[in-house]
């Protein structure tokens, strides 16, 4: 936190090739810092750093309007379609340590696809890749972004119909996690979209009591 009348929450985007990891960072900065496009291959090869302008009317305190700020660490997919697991996992953790080493880490999003199911082969690579990043205390530390929501809600989906007929992986998943999850289109959000989804991270981030994940070192 900068000062009283500033906050700056730190995000680390995560997620498989194609999940919309990228462009959901660029949605959470009102950017396109990060490149986002479709390709047969993993797009993202290291990890970038974006940084969004001054936010306002998403917070107060002490009685005050307080701006916000948003860091978003873009990493490389995982699985990857050239990088091995060891490769991504150093890459990330050393960007955790560069950017938020000082600060922390508020949460770790972690990215998948509304309209896929999820598998218990894919859930275990990522969640295991998250574990050896964040540590023991990682369930507090992470959400879900379900990216694709437009699809969904095409296909007649509301949010309790979709966590209704969901995988049992997903759902445990979520549970795990204690139910911080959101649901993202897959287009250009509009900013009061955008400010929908930053005041449910804030509440995320509040409701763990502003706690922050601190990583020095590559460990």
């Amino acid at each position: 936190m900068a000062d009283s009348n500033e906050m700056t929450i730190n995000l680390v985007v995560l997620g498989k090739t194609q999940t919309g990891k990228s462009a959901a960072g660029n949605s959470l900065l009102g950017s396109s810092d990060f490149e986002s496009h479709l390709c047969p291959s993993s797009v993202t090869t290291c990890c970038s750093l974006g940084r969004s302008s001054r936010i306002l009317g998403l917070m107060r305190r002490n009685g005050c309007e307080s701006a916000l700020r948003v860091r978003v660490v873009d990493t490389p997919s995982y699985p990857h379609s050239v990088l091995s697991k060891e490769q991504v996992r150093d890459m990330v953790r050393a960007a955790l340590a560069q950017h938020f080493g000082e600060e922390g880490l508020h949460l770790a999003l972690l990215v998948l696809r509304a309209d896929l199911p999820l598998c218990p082969d894919e859930s275990n690579d990522t969640v295991q890749l998250i574990q050896e990043l964040l540590g023991p205390t990682w369930t507090d530390f992470t959400a879900v972004l379900l990216t694709h929501a437009d699809k969904a809600e095409e296909a007649g989906y509301t949010e309790e119909t979709y966590l209704h007929s969901a995988s049992s992986t997903l759902l445990s998943l979520l549970n795990s996690i204690k139910h911080k999850y959101i649901f993202l289109d897959n287009h250009s959000i509009i900013k009061e979209e955008r400010n929908i989804v930053l005041r449910k991270l804030l509440n995320f981030i509040q409701k763990n009591n502003y706690q922050v994940l601190l990583k020095h070192s590559k460990e």
